[in-house]
């Protein structure tokens, strides 16, 4: 079994490096092939730009998807970006490990998805969800949050943690992985303190236990339902005979024509 881990925090030295090596160090135990893109130490550019394509002369006008497309026929797809594809597709599970900041994923990650998750090489229309390249693969979104599970609930003052991450769900699910439900690591207190420092410490503490102990049967967990491709109808709707799973995905009531 491989897996790759995705890490998108600027401190070698924070938790969530550290949870990155812990879920390392917890498969490798169990005789898994484990890599590691430190997207910070690797420098990676999270800005597309026509600079990463060959195929884009300068002063023409840049479309990303375009280009994208191009390069993936043509085998130019910039190096970088497909070292990353390349660890996916070699993996059974893809770890995503990064802290919450401001209510979304630090702008290096959303980066990493803008450029890695490329138009042609990843993903067309007929390649997406079940039929995606990543299918049959599980991805797991790793986050660390500042306070309670309280806070993160339904109408909790930090709103609510599923809707939250269901953006980055839905990205990972539309290229065909299956999404395991959410390692959130709650309470992780970095600057702004709540607690003393023995709760802190004990908490972490626990939080790495739990970690450690789900790793040791990652592979057999079940993962979030998505809709399938055959669930949506010609016009893009959800089928009125489809189940709903989300909030973003819905049945419209009472529909007047």
């Amino acid at each position: 079994m491989k897996a790759h881990i995705v890490l998108a925090h600027p401190e070698p030295k924070s938790y969530n490096a550290n949870l990155a090596r812990l879920a390392s160090d917890s498969l490798s135990k169990r005789g898994w092939s484990v890599t590691i893109s430190d997207l910070y130490d690797m420098e990676f550019d999270p800005c597309e730009r026509a600079s990463h394509y060959i195929n884009v002369t300068e002063g023409e006008r840049f479309d990303v998807q375009s280009a994208q497309r191009a390069a993936s026929k043509s085998g130019d797809v910039p190096s970088i970006v497909m070292q990353e594809i390349q660890r996916m597709e070699e993996s059974n599970l893809v770890i995503f490990q990064y802290p919450m900041w401001w209510h979304l994923p630090p702008a290096m990650l959303k980066g990493w998805f803008d450029r890695v998750l490329v138009y042609g090489e990843v993903y067309a229309s007929t390649k997406r969800f079940e039929n995606g390249r990543f299918a049959n693969k599980q991805a797991l979104v790793s986050v660390t949050v500042g306070t309670s599970p309280e806070t993160y609930h339904h109408n909790g003052r930090s709103g609510d943690i599923d809707l939250m991450l269901w953006p980055i769900h839905f990205s990972i699910a539309y290229v065909g992985f299956d999404v395991l439900t959410p390692h959130i690591a709650y309470g992780v207190e970095a600057g702004l303190r709540y607690s003393s420092d023995k709760e802190v410490t004990q908490r972490l503490r626990d939080i790495e236990t739990k970690y450690s102990q789900r790793l040791q049967n990652i592979e057999n967990e079940t993962a979030i339902p998505f809709n399938k491709m055959s669930e949506w109808g010609d016009d893009g709707h959800l089928k009125a005979s489809a189940p709903v799973y989300t909030p973003f995905i819905r049945h419209k009531k009472n529909l007047e024509l």
